[in-house]
């Protein structure tokens, strides 16, 4: 097993890789994570399917990529993971002009936002960042189902720490809203959708959530000084009660942010880890820390009531 860790990058996860003819769908591809997990897999070879709300800022993205690499093999999509119409029309498309998906990233998301609802009446985080990517992982099932062990890499983040799921008011209907608790319900219910969809695939699937770090980009868009100093008493509060440090916050590179997610997706050492929730290119264990998570996203009822309810709201299932 090949040994990265929180400082590793893209570049040296794929480091000797030949990736051509395989094919990618990358959200949230226009910025961040997603622009460098498409730039690092587009120089060993693969195709990648570039999904992003902003069709503008997507093809900034591209050409950015294509500055770094001239050969990049690039097909460029709107989607907007808050309308489960554009979820529809984005995967009818992709069937229409890819003969196969052999990875998924669900990159995007959005986090700590005022409060608002998705097109579908969903509150904008749990709709975005956990309905819009269960939607779509579903829609993509058939062109994922005509390769060999697909990989479907979803991210999750430590925010899950803030709150898990909670299945009798995922909209915030009853409960006063709070831009934290909601991003961390979003988050956990990223973290049970990787378990659950390898539970229930049975296919030769491989499904993972990841957990990036903490790095600066347009996800924090958001961010007031207020919600900045509610996360810190937050984690502080967390360190205290588990005994792991002083609940500060070690940033990353864009790099290095990204490289879990790559690794996920094209490492022959993660399959020993199907389900599981990934930090610093590595597999996690309940504890303090990035390698570290609450016990809660390991709750395998949860998680089946999470998908149940999901399938539900969205109108689909798992073919």
């Amino acid at each position: 097993m090949t040994e990265f860790d929180r400082e590793s990058t893209v570049d040296e996860v794929l480091d000797g890789m030949d990736l051509s003819g395989l094919v990618f769908v990358v959200t949230g591809s226009s910025s961040g994570l997603g622009e460098e997990s498409a730039r690092g897999l587009s120089a060993r070879g693969a195709h990648i399917a570039m999904a992003a709300r902003d069709a503008g800022s997507n093809a900034e993205a591209a050409q950015r990529i294509r500055a770094a690499v001239p050969h990049a093999d690039l097909s460029l999509h709107q989607l907007d993971l808050a309308d489960l119409s554009s979820v529809a029309r984005f995967a009818e498309q992709a069937t229409g002009v890819l003969d196969r998906v052999d990875v998924l990233i669900n990159n995007a998301g959005v986090m700590a936002c005022p409060e608002g609802r998705t097109a579908d009446g969903f509150e904008t985080q749990f709709g975005t960042n956990h309905l819009g990517h269960f939607a779509l992982t579903l829609r993509l099932i058939p062109l994922l189902r005509r390769v060999q062990n697909p990989r479907v890499v979803t991210l999750s983040s430590g925010g899950h720490r803030i709150a898990d799921v909670d299945l009798d008011d995922p909209n915030f209907e009853t409960t006063p809203y709070d831009a934290w608790v909601a991003y961390g319900r979003s988050k956990s219910a990223n973290a049970h959708f990787g378990a659950e969809l390898a539970r229930r695939s049975g296919d030769g699937l491989l499904s993972f959530s990841v957990h990036p770090g903490a790095i600066v980009t347009r996800l924090g868009r958001h961010l007031t000084p207020e919600l900045t100093e509610t996360l810190m008493a937050r984690r502080r509060a967390s360190a205290a009660r588990q005994g792991g440090g002083s609940g500060g916050m070690r940033f990353k590179s864009v790099e290095a942010g990204a490289a879990t997610q790559v690794w996920a997706a094209i490492s022959p050492d993660v399959v020993a880890h199907n389900g599981g929730y990934l930090a610093d290119c590595g597999p996690t264990a309940p504890g303090p820390g990035d390698r570290g998570y609450e016990p809660w996203i390991d709750n395998a009822a949860t998680a089946g009531r999470l998908w149940e309810l999901s399938e539900s709201l969205v109108g689909l299932s798992l073919a």
